[in-house]
């Protein structure tokens, strides 16, 4: 580590307090240095001026060591002119030229007019959902430098490449726990807004952390739908998934059982939760609360299915849906109680994609209604892709869950190793 420093520091000390003192010459205010017409700008300038030129040289040099270049008579063909833009605004740039055309220069591609992190602050910004206009405008705050509509849209066409390469992409053969969820999103269509669905499964992979499996849009969150959506999941290479958490949506269980039979169903609880409390008056509404978590928050099954009974017993008559509710659900209501506590924290819920889901509210707010699907999927994909980038530490005591989900499931193991 400290031979590491020291080059650094040498590499620092490269440029000469002389050189400096050169540079410097009328240095009298920040403008001097940092304005539109500063010593930083004028020395990009002269730098990528002197690298292109150098460039110029390597490619003659290189084509003249070929047998085809040796005669081939290129050569220097004069000078270009080409405005260029960064975090340093614009400037105009001279760029040589050869007589066969062949030159393509590597600092500043040829038909580039983009240099340093401009592209990244305008992926990043696209990605958080902002509009063309703002996005220009931010660009404008930042850089001092005007882009165009035609140019954003450039590099997210090129962001559009990697989201579809990222969604079709091949998924590890087994995940532990999946959410599935989606988020309610508005759309034209035939000339009218409609409401659609971003459709989102979420993993946690076998290294306890948190992975995006694919993002789908659709006008309803059917079990129709999610089947094909396993499918493809599946064609994807995922071959097991252990605990699959959702809402109560009416056959999405069987949905999953019918791709992946061996999977086990736990619907969210908060879901369960607040649609059995939309039928209870305000004054009820603390206690029957505290009962039904006296449910899930049984130790056993056993100790749940009396809990359940008790309730049945105080509240069914006044409220006769909510017993019958949970009865009607309890086969994909139980499976946090063959697992312990650290993993019946996570598969309790869906707050996991919850959490996800409120971001991209916040996400696609600034957009309102979106012109088209692909526009909708596009920035959603952009929005968790940029989410997931914080997602580098595995969830707390992973290693002790991951042992007891092999213990439970032994042929998960070669799964992991693959």
């Amino acid at each position: 580590m400290k031979s590491k420093k020291v080059n650094t520091e040498e590499q620092g000390n490269n440029i000469s307090d002389e050189l400096l003192d050169q540079l410097l010459q009328g240095y009298e205010k920040p403008s001097d240095l940092l304005g539109e017409n500063g010593i930083l700008k004028q020395l990009t300038k002269r730098a990528i001026e002197r690298i292109m030129n150098a460039e110029m040289d390597y490619h003659l040099d290189d084509e003249y060591n070929t047998e085809s270049g040796r005669d081939s008579g290129n050569s220097r063909n004069g000078k270009g002119h080409k405005t260029i833009k960064g975090d340093f605004g614009e400037m105009e740039i001279e760029t040589p030229r050869d007589r066969k055309s062949t030159f393509q220069p590597q600092i500043v591609p040829k038909r580039q007019h983009r240099v340093g992190p401009m592209d990244k602050a305008v992926m990043a910004l696209y990605a958080k959902g902002m509009t063309t206009r703002d996005i220009q405008a931010t660009i404008k705050e930042l850089y001092n430098v005007d882009i165009s509509a035609t140019l954003v849209a450039e590099i997210a066409g090129a962001m559009e490449d990697d989201a579809r390469k990222w969604q079709n992409r091949i998924l590890d053969p087994m995940y532990p726990i999946v959410w599935l969820d989606a988020v309610v999103i508005k759309i034209h269509s035939d000339r009218k807004v409609i409401n659609k669905s971003v459709q989102i499964a979420l993993g946690l992979n076998s290294e306890g952390k948190k992975e995006l499996l694919g993002a789908w849009v659709t006008e309803n969150e059917g079990a129709a739908f999610w089947g094909q959506v396993l499918t493809e999941l599946k064609n994807r290479g995922l071959e097991r998934i252990i605990v699959a958490c959702m809402d109560g949506l009416k056959g999405f269980p069987d949905a999953v059982r019918t791709v992946y039979p061996e999977t086990e169903i736990q619907l969210c609880m908060v879901h369960m939760m607040r649609s059995s409390l939309k039928y209870v008056p305000h004054k009820d509404k603390k206690a029957v609360s505290q009962d039904l978590k006296a449910i899930y928050n049984a130790p056993t099954e056993d100790a749940a299915r009396d809990a359940l009974k008790e309730f049945k017993e105080k509240w069914g008559s006044v409220y006769p849906l909510i017993p019958k509710q949970w009865e009607g659900k309890w086969e994909d209501l139980n499976t946090i109680f063959r697992y312990p506590p650290d993993i019946r924290n996570i598969i309790y819920t869906t707050n996991t994609i919850e959490s996800l889901n409120m971001s991209l509210r916040k996400l696609t707010r600034n957009r309102r209604i979106f012109p088209s699907d692909e526009s909708a999927l596009k920035i959603v994909t952009l929005g968790i892709l940029e989410a997931s980038k914080k997602w580098t530490i595995p969830i707390k005591n992973w290693g002790k869950a991951l042992g007891y989900f092999i213990l439970k499931h032994p042929e998960i193991a070669e799964l992991i190793k693959s």
